[in-house]
C-alpha cells in the first residue's frame, strides 16, 4: 500500500485569493525554491482519521491550530508513490510567527554530526499563479481545484 499524507491548503481573500504554503526545513531544501513549497502535510497511520491527521500536522509544522469549514480536494499522487489528501479551509495567520517541530539528521552524511533542523523553514502566502510555481508540481492540483471551486460559489 501507497505511503499516504493528509493535509491543509488554507487560504484567505482580501484583494486576491493566497494560499499559505511552508518551505521544508533542513539541507536538503537550504538553495531550492521553485516546485519545492508544500502545503503542511504529513503521514498518517491506518488508525487515524486522514483530517484528523491534516489538522494535527497543520498544528506541528505552522504551530497554529486550524478550524473552519473543511472543503475535501481530489488526493493526488506524488512521484514518489506517495498520496496525499488534502482539505481546503479559509482562514489567516501570520506567516512570520510560524514555528515548526524539528528532527535530527546526521549531516554531513557519515560524519557522526547530528544537527536539529525544524520540519519547516519559512511559511508564506502567495497569490494562486505565484503558488503554482513554487508548490511542488503535483500538489499544484490542490489550488487548480481550490480555484474552481471558488469561481462556482460566485
Amino acid at each position: 500500500m501507497a505511503r499516504q499524507s493528509a493535509g491543509i491548503l488554507l487560504y484567505r481573500i482580501a484583494k486576491e485569493t493566497e494560499v499559505l504554503l511552508v518551505h521544508p526545513g533542513g539541507p536538503f531544501f537550504i538553495k531550492k525554491d521553485l516546485g519545492s513549497w508544500s502545503i503542511p502535510k504529513g503521514e498518517y497511520t491506518p488508525e487515524e482519521e486522514p483530517l484528523e491527521a491534516a489538522k494535527r500536522e497543520f498544528r506541528e509544522e505552522t504551530g497554529f491550530d486550524v478550524s473552519g469549514n473543511f472543503i475535501p480536494l481530489q488526493p493526488v499522487r506524488q512521484k514518489g508513490g506517495k498520496v496525499i489528501q488534502a482539505w481546503a479551509v479559509e482562514g489567516n495567520l501570520d506567516a512570520d510567527a510560524v514555528v515548526s517541530n524539528t528532527f535530527v539528521l546526521n549531516w554531513p552524511p557519515g560524519s557522526q554530526n547530528f544537527k536539529t533542523y525544524p520540519e519547516v523553514d519559512r511559511a508564506e502566502w502567495f497569490g494562486l499563479d505565484a503558488a503554482r510555481t513554487k508548490i511542488n508540481e503535483r500538489q499544484a492540483a490542490f489550488i487548480d481545484e481550490l480555484e474552481s471551486l471558488l469561481l462556482s460559489n460566485r
